[in-house]
């Protein structure tokens, strides 16, 4: 269900050109942070600025973005904007704008460049990055404390021992939060898998989602978590909004976590620590490097022109405003410049250290957004069923996802 409209009163019916609909995802957790309300902001602001636009915003949690996108599609009613987690499916479908057609060179220029490139299709941008992210292990030092345990986990077996004397010690609810839920179900997989060495393509760029590495993985976490019962008891049904929640109520004693988990916990008065995400046998060199992405419809009935406007607009004035709300690392350089020089940021420079060895997911692979979706709903069964056939299938939809892009 959407969680909310802006739109200052707009109103996006019967094709009018200077009326630009927007798609977005939510990054929310509460109403004060919905991201209704960022959008709500820019779109009177850009109106105010651009006399005769309207904009017409609906912002749709992570959980239904994807079937409600495709619904929209499918009907024929494509938004002009959309910013979601993937958009390589939709240039396979001939749906997208190349980004130099509704963008200016300054904006592209003002582009971090590495995120810029991972918005290519065979060479050519579609996607703008958004925001951007990488991941570290979280650890609330009052539990680790409580438990006996004197220094953050590096290996596996290490967070596993961790993770026995907190459950032991009764401090805290769940020792190891694992959210497998269709939240973000590739996400967590990913970085585990890449702890022993695994990932989701070999070096070719084919699917690899059953390989012997990452079916060990899963029965390890099976075996030195699952069973006995140092995370959640379903993995597969927890989402990562439910774990963010609790580590940040104080209930959770460690878990991999992005850098609104920061804000969540000050505000939740959580004494908190963050090192490298361990590994099968050490910490990670490379971690999970996320971002996500706006795109431009063509067929969504806006002017060009329009949608260029507001796409200059919000990148170059309203960018530092969101990656602040939320605790994001930027993906413009002129917003990062500001928060690395403002002094107000220095809980991100652990994130800012990893992102440049951060791995990402196959993101202009046209297959990709088919198989994550795929992920979402049955790759956590793997924490609980048989690994090897739980990848299995998902490693059979993922070569028939290429084959047919």
């Amino acid at each position: 269900m959407a969680l909310g409209a802006t739109a200052c009163g707009s109103d996006s019916g019967g094709g009018d050109s200077k009326t630009i609909k927007l798609v977005a995802a939510d990054y929310g957790d509460k109403a004060s942070n919905a991201s209704k309300v960022y959008w709500k902001d820019v779109a009177k602001d850009f109106e105010k600025a651009n006399k005769g636009y309207k904009v017409d915003v609906q912002v749709i949690n992570w959980n239904e973005i994807d079937k409600q996108v495709k619904n929209m599609i499918q009907a024929g009613n494509e938004p002009d904007l959309l910013q979601t987690g993937g958009y390589a499916d939709k240039v396979a479908d001939d749906l997208l704008y190349k980004v130099d057609e509704v963008t200016s060179s300054k904006t592209r220029k003002n582009l971090i460049q590495s995120f810029a490139k991972a918005g290519e299709v065979e060479g050519t941008q579609y996607g703008i990055p958004w925001v951007s992210s990488s991941r570290v292990l979280f650890y609330n030092k009052k539990i680790l404390d409580k438990a006996g345990v004197k220094t953050p986990p590096k290996t596996w077996d290490e967070l596993a021992a961790a993770a026995k004397k907190i459950k032991d010690k009764k401090a805290a609810d769940t020792p190891y939060a694992l959210p497998l839920g269709p939240e973000e179900t590739q996400g967590e997989t990913m970085i585990w898998e890449m702890g022993n060495g695994g990932g989701y393509t070999d070096a070719g760029g084919k699917y690899t989602l059953d390989s012997p590495k990452n079916v060990e993985t899963f029965e390890w976490l099976q075996k030195n978590l699952v069973k006995p019962g140092l995370t959640y008891s379903n993995p597969a049904s927890t989402d990562r909004k439910t774990a963010f929640a609790d580590f940040a109520a104080g209930k959770v004693g460690m878990l991999n976590g992005h850098p609104s988990l920061i804000t969540m916990a000050k505000e939740g008065k959580v004494d908190y620590g963050v090192v490298p995400i361990p590994g099968k046998d050490g910490p990670l060199k490379s971690t999970l490097g996320v971002a996500d992405w706006m795109m431009a419809f063509k067929d969504g009935g806006a002017e060009k022109e329009g949608v260029k406007k507001f796409l200059d607009f919000t990148y170059s004035k309203k960018m530092l405003k969101f990656d602040e709300m939320y605790n994001f690392p930027p993906v413009t350089q002129d917003a990062m410049e500001q928060m690395q020089s403002s002094g107000k940021h220095k809980d991100l420079e652990p994130f800012f250290k990893e992102l440049p060895n951060a791995k990402f997911y196959p993101l202009g692979d046209p297959s990709w957004d088919v198989v994550s979706a795929e992920m979402k709903k049955t790759g956590g069964k793997a924490a609980q069923e048989d690994p090897k056939k739980v990848l299995g299938d998902l490693q059979k939809k993922a070569e028939e996802a290429a084959a047919n892009k």
